[in-house]
């Protein structure tokens, strides 16, 4: 879950206007606030799994001076549906996906010593990725899975997140970003025994939103909200217990991502966090599986300094299932 804020908006009426709540949200459930542990494990060609995940985000909204807003808090819950499938790239291990999240928040805040509510119930904006193994990870049939022992593996990711989510440039708090966003990542996997290291880096790339905070009755300008790239980083140490029942210690860090609105950068949104979290995934038949999750900011300067609790629950097959 991301947050921008913006201190300046074109034309003195709507600076005003916005001052009145200026609690801009832009939730993206696939931010670089992601700790996704075990991403770049290679699965048999044509597998695939139905992942729904429901979590919830509980916790403070930290701006460090950027607004006059204080006392600011978020409670939204999202159930994202997740449809993975792998296949064969040029003979190496490869796979895409799709997220569908909805979710329901509630958010509040004071702003000069008034207290401002809002609630929002509706579609977040969805993502797709592409993932193909570069080193270590061959396309494989089933019976040649089998036989097959990772040691290390290196591979490319790009995800996009499309501007699908609902938004309307009169409000100031959307479930929506308006914008695309383009974020390619390398990740590497290591298998020692019964540990697993993983590490990631990646960089956030986002286009215009062109059409923010436009006050109905205040003004009609169309007001360009811009945002410089993310860089993140992610590591995990999981340790397998038996086959497909596994922990993990997740934490991450991410850094830029200043904003700007018609040209006039706001420097206090720049950002210089981290979270750190845990990961539970346990079998529950051949295919099914449900994953724990639970992570906290460890270092929040700008944005979200909330808890996140999730629940996972997979169901897989190859091929066509029976």
């Amino acid at each position: 879950m991301t947050l921008r804020m913006a201190t300046r908006v074109g034309g003195h009426k709507l600076c005003h206007a916005a001052m009145l709540v200026l609690l801009v949200l832009r939730v993206s459930l696939t931010s670089a606030q992601d700790l996704a542990p075990r991403a770049y494990l290679i699965t048999p060609i044509h597998s695939n799994a139905i992942t729904i995940t429901y979590s919830n985000y509980r916790g403070d909204l930290l701006f460090d001076g950027a607004v006059p807003i204080t006392g600011s808090t978020a409670n939204v819950g999202t159930v994202v549906v997740t449809y993975t499938h792998s296949l064969h790239v040029c003979g190496r291990s490869a796979n895409v996906s799709a997220s569908f999240p909805y979710g329901v928040g509630n958010f509040r805040g004071n702003v000069t010593g008034t207290q401002t509510d809002a609630y929002r119930s509706g579609a977040f904006d969805s993502a797709y990725r592409f993932a193909v193994n570069i080193l270590g990870g061959p396309a494989m049939k089933v019976p040649d899975f089998r036989q097959w022992h990772q040691r290390t593996l290196v591979g490319l990711s790009v995800k996009l997140v499309a501007p699908t989510g609902q938004y309307d440039p009169a409000k100031l708090i959307n479930l929506g970003a308006n914008r695309w966003a383009l974020k390619p990542e390398i990740g590497f996997s290591r298998r020692l025994g019964n540990w697993l290291i993983d590490s990631y880096g990646a960089v956030w790339f986002y286009t215009p939103n062109r059409d923010f905070l436009r006050m109905t009755g205040v003004s009609t300008e169309l007001n360009s909200q811009r945002q410089r790239p993310i860089f993140a980083f992610e590591g995990h140490l999981s340790y397998d217990i038996r086959p497909r029942l596994w922990a993990s210690l997740d934490g991450n860090f991410w850094a830029g991502g200043r904003t700007s609105v018609n040209g006039v950068e706001n420097p206090k949104t720049q950002q210089h966090n981290s979270r750190l979290g845990v990961t539970l995934s346990v079998p529950l038949s051949k295919r099914q599986s449900v994953k724990f999750g639970y992570n906290q900011g460890a270092y929040v300067r700008y944005g979200g300094n909330y808890q996140t609790v999730s629940l996972a629950w997979q169901y897989s097959w190859v091929g066509k299932p029976n």
